[in-house]
């Protein structure tokens, strides 16, 4: 295991506040903010643009940086595309997979709107949806994934770790579902890439997403999207630096990731998301996990010891710990939290409101940890949401 108290001076905002909002976005570490710093002070040009130096070291920085993420999730760079985030790469597969009218797809009631709004849209071009219900806990049922697939299915759409209950899904077994029946499968890794030790060859996703900003530790503007077999795919967009030849009548793309990163990229991101991934791997996905499950997990079962607090979310969960105090608005204790005690977490539909529905509430509190959190942070949540109950 590392050392968290070393590890947190690496994260100057820490001395300030008990940062329990990691699902939303985790801290970036100095390490990589150097990295973006250096771009703008030292070599800063476009991508791919240009003979003079600055324009070639700001390519080779911006391709080392796409190397690192993909040597870090174990797959093929030239299948790793930047995104801006986890919702931008399902929308480039959601609009660019070769759709027919009558097509069938599924997805789950438990997934954040970004894994949920984009196939919902689908129905206004003839292909069916089907959400698949689940229980109080947030946990998918694989065999009811397998049950709903039909001759005409072409695409399940999964979360990996639920933002609302911290749930894991069996990914392997509903991957293996899908593979038997050759329907394709899209991963969203937004909550276990960088949190969860992940098999990437072994899991065999045809469409893996992520952001860069929550367990990858990158900044926010930056996401990741794989994609197994780019030439299925249609790029979202059109423009500059995606095409190979181009006359006044037609133009021919160039192959991935260039065919789906039109424009400019967020260079200083990837950047940045390059360097955080390499201190991600310095410490160890499998120590970060352990640090991150032991937290969500005390803090669940200390939490649910208090009289008028209900914890929702299965035993065996991520580092997610949705939460309520009866007699009270989730956001009334999120406020009472930060202002008393500087502990930060979110409060809310947390951008999954059939979740939350199912759960016949209106919102919950959410704390979710991080690699930097303590022990002590920990104790003092517990502590405060008790104090809180006394109000009531």
């Amino acid at each position: 295991m590392y050392d968290v108290l070393s590890v947190r001076e690496d994260f100057p905002v820490l001395k300030e506040v008990i940062y329990l909002d990691n699902a939303a976005t985790t801290q970036t570490p100095v390490q990589a903010v150097s990295a973006m710093q250096d771009y703008f002070f030292k070599y800063a040009a476009n991508h791919g643009r240009g003979a003079h130096r600055l324009a070639r070291e700001t390519t080779n920085h911006y391709e080392d940086a796409r190397e690192s993420v993909a040597s870090f999730l174990n797959i093929d760079a030239d299948k790793t595309i930047f995104t801006k985030n986890a919702t931008e790469s399902v929308n480039i597969i959601s609009r660019g997979f070769p759709w027919k009218k009558g097509d069938h797809a599924i997805v789950t009631l438990v997934e954040h709107h970004s894994n949920l709004l984009p196939w919902m849209r689908l129905k206004d071009i003839g292909v069916e949806v089907t959400v698949i219900d689940v229980g109080q806990t947030g946990v998918v049922d694989p065999e009811q994934i397998r049950r709903s697939i039909k001759e005409n299915t072409r695409l399940i759409a999964v979360n990996h770790v639920s933002n609302v209950f911290g749930s894991i899904q069996d990914i392997d077994k509903i991957s293996k579902i899908a593979k038997k029946v050759g329907v394709k499968i899209l991963i969203d890794g937004s909550q276990s890439a960088g949190n969860l030790s992940i098999d990437m060859k072994s899991l065999d996703p045809d469409f893996f997403v992520c952001p860069g900003h929550k367990g990858l530790l990158g900044p926010q503007g930056t996401g990741v999207l794989y994609i197994k077999e780019p030439d299925e795919i249609d790029p979202l967009f059109l423009g500059g630096g995606m095409v190979g030849s181009v006359t006044k009548d037609t133009f021919k793309m160039e192959s991935s990731p260039a065919k789906f990163e039109a424009g400019t990229p967020n260079i200083p991101g990837a950047i940045g998301l390059g360097r955080a991934v390499e201190y991600v791997a310095e410490l160890g996905v499998a120590s970060i996990q352990k640090h991150e499950f032991k937290l969500a997990r005390e803090a669940a079962s200390r939490l649910n010891d208090i009289e008028g607090v209900d914890v929702y979310g299965p035993e065996k969960r991520a580092g997610v710990v949705p939460f309520n105090v009866t007699g009270m608005n989730a956001h009334d204790v999120a406020m009472i939290l930060d202002q008393t005690r500087g502990i930060c977490v979110r409060s809310g539909y947390h951008c999954a409101m059939p979740g939350i529905d199912n759960l016949g509430v209106n919102g919950t509190v959410r704390a979710s940890f991080g690699l930097y959190n303590t022990e002590d942070e920990l104790e003092s949540l517990v502590k405060t949401v008790s104090d809180i109950t006394a109000l009531v």
